[in-house]
């Protein structure tokens, strides 16, 4: 196992992608994994992390916690700035104080999504939002703080778990004859559960690969197809969608237009085999039916 990695502290825990760990995780009985959120764990309370680490022996933090409300980051900027540099500086601190290993979640955001390649680790970043801003210092202040660092990108997530674009299109497809959906905007879903998967190939890989990576599900897909395949795959067809413009559908946080991100590195250093997006959504669309999460 990689550096004898053994004890692991997931931030985050009751998020989207802290509960999919939780299930990645779970037939991994050679690894005990501390699960909190802000009522165990208040990662912005610099003594309460240092003890937490040092008493439970933590060999890696994998920080799914973050401010994530896009629009309303715009009006609660010192909040989201506490939770999305703050505490991710504070987290490497510790970690690099205890030679702990430390995954980081970033996102598309930190683009300015006016390309039209899928953008590399190694494009400038650009961000256009209050929360694309301080994901983007977020990442800056751990690998200042700790350059061994591991920042994975990620976009779209959604999941059975919690509010997400899946469970509310499936709530309004089912309540309304009609919607509207963006159409100019291009990027890639993510399902939580594959993200959680990656995550845990680079946390026992062979040899810890310090830097930037991306990971999505694989293809692009603009926001209202991504509406038109959900409803298909869950049988509504009572629902009549329609495309519109972004400039039809304002928002306090600007969107990008194009957010494809290349995972060729991810792929190459880990040898992933990354799900296509459309497969992904039916597995998530199955459990959400199996569940009636």
């Amino acid at each position: 196992m990689n550096n004898n990695i053994k004890n692991i502290l997931i931030t985050g825990a009751n998020g989207q992608l802290g509960r999919e760990m939780h299930l990645v995780l779970n037939d991994k009985p050679q690894l005990n994994v501390c699960y909190t959120d802000v009522q165990e764990l208040d990662i912005t309370d610099a003594q309460a992390v240092e003890e937490f680490v040092a008493t439970n022996h933590i060999d890696c933090i994998v920080n799914c916690a973050a401010y994530t409300a896009v629009d309303a980051a715009e009006q609660n900027q010192a909040l989201c700035r506490l939770l999305n540099v703050d505490a991710p500086k504070l987290l490497a601190q510790v970690a690099n104080r205890h030679g702990a290993r430390l995954v980081h979640i970033s996102t598309d955001y930190v683009f300015d999504g006016m390309g039209c390649r899928p953008y590399r680790e190694d494009d400038p970043v650009c961000p256009q939002s209050v929360y694309g801003s301080t994901k983007a210092d977020g990442e800056a202040a751990v690998q200042a703080e700790l350059p061994s660092a591991v920042i994975i990108r990620t976009a779209w997530l959604y999941s059975p778990h919690g509010k997400n674009f899946v469970k509310t299109m499936l709530n309004l497809g089912r309540q309304r004859d009609s919607l509207r959906v963006v159409v100019d905007q291009v990027g890639t879903p993510t399902y939580a559960f594959d993200l959680a998967q990656a995550i845990v190939a680079v946390i026992l890989a062979d040899k810890w690969m310090p830097g930037i990576y991306h990971f999505t599900d694989e293809g692009a897909i603009s926001w209202y197809d991504f509406t038109k395949a959900i409803h298909s795959m869950a049988g509504i067809v009572t629902c009549d969608v329609q495309p519109c413009s972004t400039a039809d559908y304002p928002t306090p946080a600007r969107r990008p237009h194009y957010s494809v991100l290349d995972k060729t590195k991810i792929k190459n250093t880990f040898g992933l085999r990354i799900p296509y997006w459309e497969d992904s959504l039916r597995h998530c669309i199955q459990r959400l039916e199996e569940n009636s999460i």
